[in-house]
């Protein structure tokens, strides 16, 4: 479902569907900025892939010195220029996150979280080869995926989500072990503490994967 986030979960309804979020699920995403935040300086340069409307970027733009995010919906991010017009230190950009269009080593941060490695239907090893092309020396990468312990949660909030129209019918008898899947083709996946690892071998780095809130899996790459 390459276009859903295009299509269909973009821009006004996108930000619906955290406006209905649960407070465990709120929770959740507020401990993922929490933890990113952490890990940026006042002089970084940070990427965001997978930005939407901008959700986090105001957060990242009070901490880092400059953060660029990247989408490839168009209405998302006429939407977040609109919501960010009076922050001067970041941009938006539609672009693809298998193909950026910015040298190698330019960023301190590449983030990609609330599950990006996994919803962006892409090749995950090129994913994580490309963020790590873009990304300094002794720079960090992040990724984050959702706990198996988070996974009751998650289900209330997709369920939500498609009562309220913003994605199609969960097909319950398909969505199980950390995988979601609409009538319409659409799944969201979970990516497993191992197989990050395993994305993660071919490459100069040195990975960590930590549980924040027993709701999030970062996979954290620093950048030799």
């Amino acid at each position: 479902m390459k276009d859903y986030y295009n299509d269909r979960l973009s821009a006004e309804r996108l930000r619906r569907a955290y406006e209905i979020a649960p407070l465990r699920i709120r929770q959740y995403l507020e401990a993922e900025v929490d933890y990113v935040l952490h890990k940026i300086r006042t002089t970084d340069m940070v990427l965001e892939l997978g930005c939407g409307y901008g959700r986090i970027v105001p957060q990242i733009a009070r901490k880092a010195a400059w953060v660029i995010g990247v989408d490839t919906s168009y209405a998302s991010l006429f939407l977040g220029q609109e919501m960010l017009s009076s922050i001067s230190n970041c941009l938006l950009i539609q672009m693809n996150a298998l193909n950026l269009a910015f040298r190698d080593h330019v960023f301190d941060s590449v983030i990609c979280i609330q599950n990006g490695i996994s919803a962006f239907h892409v090749n995950q090893r090129d994913l994580i080869r490309e963020s790590i092309r873009v990304t300094k020396s002794g720079g960090t990468v992040l990724f984050s995926t959702y706990s198996d312990k988070f996974w009751v949660n998650r289900l209330e909030w997709f369920l939500l989500q498609s009562e309220n129209g913003l994605l199609g019918e969960i097909d319950l008898e398909k969505t199980q072990n950390g995988m979601i899947v609409c009538k319409d083709g659409f799944t969201a996946t979970t990516v497993r503490p191992d197989e990050l690892q395993s994305l993660t071998q071919q490459f100069d780095v040195d990975t960590q994967i930590v549980e924040v809130d027993e709701s999030s899996l970062f996979c954290e790459i620093i950048v030799h």
